[in-house]
């Protein structure tokens, strides 16, 4: 079983947003002009044999990008395709955690995801704490960005060493950071590598730009710590999964980096 570890189904206003500017300069897409069916992003997991895919919602603040109950019909859209991985807006922590409460009682989510470049604030920042602290009780891992910002945003809240705090803080929270945390790969490694809940997921990153300690880590001791994602529709699925083969990979480490260990950390086996 293949799992994406980190797409999106987009909504219009999430993928036209003037933020994505930069993308679409390095992407050369478009910028889109009609929302895109649940189908098409369906056909594009089935080209590259993708079995699952945890789409996320995006709040930033004050603001619904993809929303999560959008993300909910997605999920009922697609037939046991997608997992739902709910947002909320930190700004506003009461109504926050009532809606992880929501997303995981209600809707079935599977994770939380919050970008700490959109809220501009690092993930140590107070206005995180009661989200980390939903996230256990409820039982969820939270998924966050590590790494340089594509969007023209600031990219100091991405260094992934402010994870350890938040995990020293938290060790029983199961973070999932996405993004590789280029050009801080190796702190990413070391957070990882030091934290038993602390995970990497490959998203945004084609295999041939994986750095070298991302993929020493992954065919070494981090065998278990690293999860394959797309950043769907930023990358398609064939894109992302192309070269796999080529890491030197032994059979039961590529099948847990392609989808057993995303299986495990959000908990897919009852889904």
């Amino acid at each position: 079983m293949i799992i994406d570890a980190w797409g999106q189904h987009p909504t219009l206003r999430h993928s036209s947003d003037p933020m994505f500017d930069s993308l679409r300069r390095w992407t050369k897409q478009p910028v889109p002009t009609k929302e895109v069916p649940v189908s098409a992003t369906v056909a594009a997991m089935d080209e590259a044999g993708i079995d699952r895919m945890m789409i996320s919602a995006w709040q930033a603040p004050a603001r619904d990008l993809i929303s999560n109950d959008e993300v909910a019909g997605f999920v009922e859209q697609a037939s046991g395709r997608f997992s739902g991985v709910g947002s909320v807006d930190i700004s506003r922590p009461v109504a926050a955690v009532r809606e992880i409460r929501r997303c995981v009682s209600e809707l079935g989510f599977k994770a939380i995801r919050v970008l700490p470049w959109l809220c501009d604030a690092l993930p140590t920042d107070r206005r995180f704490y009661p989200v980390y602290v939903a996230c256990v009780e409820e039982g969820v891992p939270f998924c966050t960005q590590i790494g340089h910002t594509g969007p023209m945003m600031p990219s100091e809240v991405g260094r992934p060493i402010h994870l350890d705090r938040v995990a020293l803080d938290f060790p029983e929270l199961v973070i999932v950071a996405g993004h590789i945390g280029y050009p801080w790969t190796d702190e990413a490694v070391a957070v990882a590598s030091k934290h038993e809940n602390i995970h990497i997921d490959t998203s945004a990153h084609t295999v041939k730009r994986y750095p070298a300690a991302l993929v020493d880590f992954l065919a070494g001791h981090g065998r278990h710590k690293v999860l394959f994602g797309t950043n769907y529709p930023m990358l398609t699925p064939a894109e992302a999964i192309a070269g796999v083969d080529k890491l030197g990979l032994t059979d039961e480490g590529r099948d847990a980096f392609l989808g057993g260990n995303a299986k495990r950390v959000f908990k897919l086996e009852a889904s």
